[in-house]
């Protein structure tokens, strides 16, 4: 029976459970992050325009944008809907990693999706409304794709590469980075073969497909890009953005705008601040990486390719000083393929069960640090993961003026003043109200009469005196590295609301 299970769709089918559970469970508890907060505001826009317009500076493709736009038409502005894309963009990655056994055996298949089904990252990041698990996804076929032409040389293989090339280039520019590393590993695999050859070697398969697949590859790709990046054909203008992503791209990636990261900085522009991460949360893609001793020495080509093209990614990553947490997960999943591959070898020399079993507390240390950050640590900006993420406190300015709109729909209308340098992800949050004006601190409104309002605490002794009316007064923080803030609720209108609402303060009375 136990043996009928492993070698039938049942593993399988429990790993993707897992990966959907970790991804689902609870998963409003995490208010907006602030770059959740900007991609729905763009969503917005295009519910207002009918299209997204593609501008080369803000360094993401319009891929996520649209989907995210189909996800709120179908189910409307909720959070979770806003989250649904990247979530089946991250179990489509599990899966599409349960696709490498005809590379490299069930047993390493199963083993690194498994791994990836519980990463405290892709866990984390898989339950954002970002980017980055669009990325994942298609780099993932894209070297299926491409390992695929190497072993088969199949249709579906071609296909398969092209689809995940496709997918990169609409996701982010970025796709410049891993597709440049996947090429340099060729030659890079070719010289080291002379000098230490493979075993197997796996020379190329003949291929299969036609210049007639070419060309109907190649056409789709070439439709696909144009038609998301000229905006559903709109603008065919924005086309040219392709190319100038990368002028704002290389000028942020060449600095840190203020997202340097310099722990363990022991060779200047190349540091171990990924390593840091992979030494905190993501031990078995630490494993992964340790492993890539192994295939220096005659291994399997396959695998030695993949080793060499991770390293690249990981080498690249570090060089760059411009870093993010999230992109951790466009890093470890190869190093999974790598661990699973070493395992499955040294079955083969000793008894499986023991070996099999080994990464077995690895895992569940893995699965232990992975509750904790997503269900308890996910606003504790002790958590390097947990990056310019918005505070629980939000909601107690969200949740007053969402509940006078569910009570009474005209209150939509109701006035707001925003007065912050820093206000994401609130313009999304509070989108159902149609007459908020966002204020940087420099240029406030001419005259301090809203319904609500918020502002910076330190000016509320300069503002406080100008307000027009009595007002609930509650401080709150928005997140880390921004000064606390103070939101104005006004009265009679927030009452009732209030009076049932912890950690508010009335006044002040005027």
């Amino acid at each position: 029976m136990r043996a009928r299970f492993l070698q039938g769709p049942g593993p399988d089918v429990a790993i993707l459970l897992l990966a959907l559970l970790l991804r689902v469970w609870l998963l409003e508890i995490k208010p907006p992050h602030f770059d959740e907060g900007i991609n729905g505001w763009f969503v917005d826009q295009m519910t207002a325009t009918g299209y997204y317009r593609y501008d080369p500076t803000n360094y993401h493709g319009p891929l996520h944008f649209y989907a995210l736009f189909l996800s709120q038409t179908l189910f409307g502005r909720e959070l979770w809907a806003l989250r649904l894309p990247a979530i089946l963009a991250s179990l489509a990655a599990v899966w599409a990693l349960l696709r490498f056994r005809e590379f490299f055996g069930t047993g390493v298949s199963r083993f690194a999706a498994l791994a990836m089904a519980l990463s405290p990252a892709c866990v984390f990041y898989g339950r954002y409304s970002i980017h980055e698990s669009w990325q994942v996804l298609f780099s993932i076929l894209a070297m299926a794709g491409f390992l695929g032409m190497w072993q088969f040389g199949s249709r579906r293989a071609f296909f398969t590469l092209l689809a995940g090339v496709t997918g990169l280039i609409l996701t982010k520019e970025t796709y410049v980075l891993h597709l440049g590393c996947m090429a340099l590993a060729i030659p890079v695999l070719w010289l080291y073969q002379i000098i230490v050859p493979s075993r197997p070697a796996w020379p190329l398969a003949k291929q299969q497909w036609t210049a007639s697949h070419v060309l109907v590859g190649l056409g789709s790709a070439c439709l696909a890009i144009v038609f998301f990046y000229s905006g559903t054909f709109h603008d065919f203008s924005m086309l040219a953005g392709l190319v100038k992503t990368f002028e704002a791209w290389f000028a942020t990636g060449l600095q840190t705008g203020g997202h340097e990261k310099t722990s363990f900085d022991l060779w200047g522009p190349l540091n171990w601040y990924w390593i840091s991460l992979l030494l905190r949360y993501e031990w078995p893609a630490l494993l992964g990486l340790a492993s890539c001793i192994r295939y220096m020495a005659p291994s399997d080509a396959r695998l030695r390719y993949v080793a060499i093209t991770a390293s690249g990614v990981l080498l690249a990553y570090s060089i760059i000083p411009y870093k993010t947490p999230w992109c951790i997960i466009s890093m470890v999943w190869p190093f999974y393929l790598l661990l699973g591959g070493l395992l499955k070898e040294l079955a083969g020399r000793f008894r499986q069960g023991i070996v099999w079993s080994f990464p077995v507390p690895v895992l569940a240390g893995s699965l232990a640090i992975c509750l904790n950050l997503n269900f308890r640590t996910f606003t504790d900006d002790s958590e390097p993961y947990v990056y310019v993420q918005t505070y629980g406190d939000v909601n107690w300015l969200v949740d007053p003026l969402l509940e006078s709109v569910r009570r009474d729909p005209s209150l939509a209308g109701m006035t707001g003043i925003i007065s912050l340098d820093s206000y994401y992800p609130l313009p999304w949050m509070l989108g159902e109200f149609t007459r908020v004006g966002y204020y940087p601190k420099d240029a406030p409104p001419v005259r301090w009469d809203a319904d609500f309002l918020v502002i910076d605490s330190s000016r509320a002794a300069v503002i406080e005196p100008q307000l027009a009316r009595p007002y609930h007064k509650i401080p709150f923080r928005l997140r880390s590295g921004q000064e606390e803030c103070t939101a104005y609720l006004a009265s009679p209108l927030f009452d009732e609301i209030l009076q049932r609402a912890p950690n508010f303060q009335p006044g002040p009375e005027r």
